[in-house]
């Protein structure tokens, strides 16, 4: 091929805690067939020195509007078929880009991809995972958003026709409104059973920060609202049925169950101020950010 089939687009911004093994986790995996590509925010710590290091990478710093901006820049500058957003604080799974190459290479009318995800802490212990079913866009938009997006892979193509991410509109949640439009417009998602991504939860990133939690699913409970979900006792109809459903396909496709949620593994280091950074000032929320 002459362009690469997979754009890897790493946002970073003051990620000198983490970035190095995030980006090593693609550079042992690197082939003809991927490209990576940073787009750093301004970082002022150590993460510019780290990036340095990685011949292969095209990088680039300077101030934007965010992770999702940045996100979106770094879509807009990618050769490749196909991308994917990998932050600055997790890690690809050995031999995962090729088992991703492979299946949109055998499978060359999907649109994208998505596979499963471990959750780890800070030293990289496991706390859970999810291995999913299929994609299935009533579950989304009427249940949970059950697609981390590092594990999510889609067509520059779908991309440009959905509008990319609207990253003016969501501070926490533009990957999962661009993932729940990807079912408004009947895009083919394939799933590959496989865990390929290692998802942090740590203090220097978001996820673990109670009041980014409490805003994300004030975010997603307006990105449901756009997709059909109603207020009060049908949305928890619609709730109780889709979340059935989605165990249903984990049993027939996995011979699994989610048997604990996954909130009560993340609880326990879920910390009410987490020490990151954001241009943006999403590390400057306040205490009561609403649910």
């Amino acid at each position: 091929m002459t362009t690469p089939l997979i754009s890897i687009i790493t946002p970073t911004y003051n990620c000198e805690n983490t970035l190095q093994e995030t980006l090593e986790s693609v550079a042992s995996q690197m082939s003809p067939l991927i490209e990576h590509i940073v787009y750093d925010g301004g970082s002022t710590d150590k993460t510019l020195e780290i990036l340095k290091k990685y011949k292969h990478l095209s990088w680039i710093s300077e101030k934007d509007e965010g992770h999702y901006h940045a996100m979106h820049k770094g879509v807009i500058a990618s050769q490749g078929k196909y991308f994917s957003i990998l932050n600055g604080d997790d890690c690809f799974t050995n031999g995962s880009l090729k088992a991703i190459s492979d299946a949109l290479l055998e499978n060359p009318n999907w649109d994208g991809l998505f596979g499963d995800v471990r959750y780890i802490d800070q030293n990289g212990t496991e706390l859970f995972k999810r291995e999913e079913a299929c994609y299935d866009y009533d579950v989304l938009r009427y249940d949970i958003g059950y697609i981390i997006h590092p594990t999510f892979f889609l067509s520059n193509k779908m991309y440009n026709e959905l509008g990319g991410f609207r990253y003016k509109l969501f501070k926490n949640c533009a990957d999962i409104d661009l993932i729940v439009r990807c079912g408004a417009a009947k895009a083919k998602i394939g799933h590959i059973n496989r865990i390929i991504i290692n998802y942090r939860f740590h203090q220097f990133g978001q996820s673990a920060d109670s009041r980014i939690q409490n805003n994300t699913k004030r975010e997603y409970a307006q990105i449901q609202a756009e997709h059909g979900k109603a207020n009060g006792f049908l949305g928890l109809i619609q709730k109780i049925v889709f979340k059935a459903k989605r165990q249903f396909q984990k049993l027939v496709f996995r011979g699994k169950l989610d048997i604990i949620p996954g909130g009560f593994f993340i609880k326990k280091i879920t910390k009410e101020k987490c020490v990151f950074s954001s241009n943006l000032g999403l590390d400057n929320l306040p205490e009561n950010t609403k649910k």
